[in-house]
Order: C-alpha cells, then structure tokens, then sequence
C-alpha cells in the first residue's frame, strides 16, 4: 500500500521505494545481509542495537533465526507504529523492543551491546556525520563487541556520485571507497575483521524477485507503472544507478571494538 500523503517530490529515496511497497531496501539486497549476519555468528541471549529500524523487518529476523535480544532505533513516527505491530503480531514483544529516537542521540538507551548493525546509514552522513556516529557507535559496544554495516561503494567518482545521488535521493548520500571505509572505521576504534564488496543491486529486476518474492515484487512495479509520482522518483534514481553502473556497488563489513 502506498502512502497517499507523502510528499513524492520532496521525500527521500528510501521513503518512495517504500512507499512503492519494496521492503529491503539494503545496497547489496538480501544476500549481502545474510551473509554478515553470518560473519556476526550472533548465540541465543546476545543483544543487538540496531540503528535505523525502519518496519522492524531485520529486528524481527534477527530475533527469530538467532534468539537476540533486539533494540531498534527509529525516528520515523510512523515507521515505529509499523514496527512495533510487526512486532506483536510475531508475538516477539519480549524480544524485540523499537525505540523512537535519533541515532545521534542514544542516552536514553541503557547499556552496552553485544551487537550494532547499520545498514544503509552511514551513507547518509557527511564525513562529520559519520565520523561522530562511529564513536558513538564504539561507545554503545561491549568491549570486544561486533559492528556490523552494510553501506553503499564508490569504487571511483566518489564526488561525482554524492553529486548525482544526493539530488535523485533528497538526502547527503555519500558512499566511499573501499579503503576510505575501512579508514573511517580504524578512526573510531573499530577494526575491520572482514569485509566484502560487489555490484549494487537495489533495484536489479532479477535480484528484486529474489529478495522481495513474486507476490511483493510484482505489487512495487505495478505501483511503479501505474503511479506517475512514484515512476518519476524511481526512474531518476534508477538513472543515476545505472550512470555509475561500473563505479557504484555495495559494501558490508564486520569491525570489532578495540
């Protein structure tokens, strides 16, 4: 179901294809997230801290294939009331928490984790802007605790690609290479244990069948096609991802608190 009220013209990438009724909207699709989820070897009772928990989808996975403790943090009102009826009707209430908030602001969750996962946030941040959630991640983890990202690559072009995507996207998109990643991270503490880089494939029609399923898939092009604000959004977006076709992929990493 899309959201009549939102505003197409105006809201971020994310917030359309969403709204279109794509449900993983992670750079490197479904198969990249299992496969970090793997390099986490997450045991039963462990806690996670996940940063930008959209409609709970990853918090609840995460609490039914591998017995965590979840806390999410959103700060979409919105977002947060899917989430947490998401949440009841898989009966996971004692495990899965959603807290509405910024994720530059995390005082008001208690403790250290065992876990945080981002996918897809860093990003959206300046340098400044990842920089400062980077430490602030270090500081929500356990000694010896797991971060573990999913983000988008600039293998080149990086400015020329935060220039394209930030304007189709509506927010500062701004991916980085390889190594500028793993820099980043080393700058806050946080030493990459192992990391993996491929094509993007957010809106590859072959990749959206498998992560979405027949039924989904079906529902967001046909939303695409028959919605002239959505297509418009889409196509942009889709223009740009193809522009960068040969400079533009995912990243995921695993980095563990020093």
């Amino acid at each position: 179901m899309t959201n009549t009220i939102l505003n197409f013209q105006r809201a971020t990438g994310h917030e359309v294809l969403a709204a279109a009724g794509k449900k993983y909207l992670r750079p490197g699709g479904r198969i990249a997230t299992e496969k970090l989820f793997e390099w986490a070897n997450f045991q039963p009772g462990e806690t996670v801290l996940e940063l930008g928990s959209s409609f709970g989808y990853s918090a609840i996975a995460l609490a039914k294939s591998y017995h965590v403790k979840v806390v999410g943090v959103e700060k979409n009102p919105g977002s947060v009331a899917c989430a947490r009826a998401n949440i009841r009707a898989a009966g996971l209430e004692n495990q899965v928490e959603i807290v509405e908030g910024n994720i530059f602001n995390l005082e008001a969750i208690a403790g250290k984790f065992d876990y945080v996962l981002a996918e897809a946030i860093l990003t959206m941040q300046s340098p400044l802007g990842k920089a400062k959630l980077l430490a602030e991640i270090h500081h929500r983890l356990k000694p010896g605790g797991k971060f573990i990202s999913h983000e988008l690559l600039a293998c080149d072009k990086e400015e020329q690609i935060h220039d394209d995507l930030a304007r189709v996207i509506r927010v500062n998109s701004t991916p980085l290479s390889e190594t500028n990643w793993i820099s980043a991270f080393c700058a806050a503490r946080l030493q990459v244990e192992k990391c993996q880089t491929d094509s993007m494939n957010l809106l590859n029609l072959r990749r959206m069948f498998q992560d979405e399923g027949i039924f989904n898939a079906t529902k967001f092009l046909w939303n695409v096609l028959t919605q002239r604000d959505i297509r418009k959004r889409v196509l942009e977006i889709h223009q740009v991802f193809h522009k960068y076709q040969d400079e533009l992929g995912y990243i995921i990493l695993c980095a563990v608190a020093q």
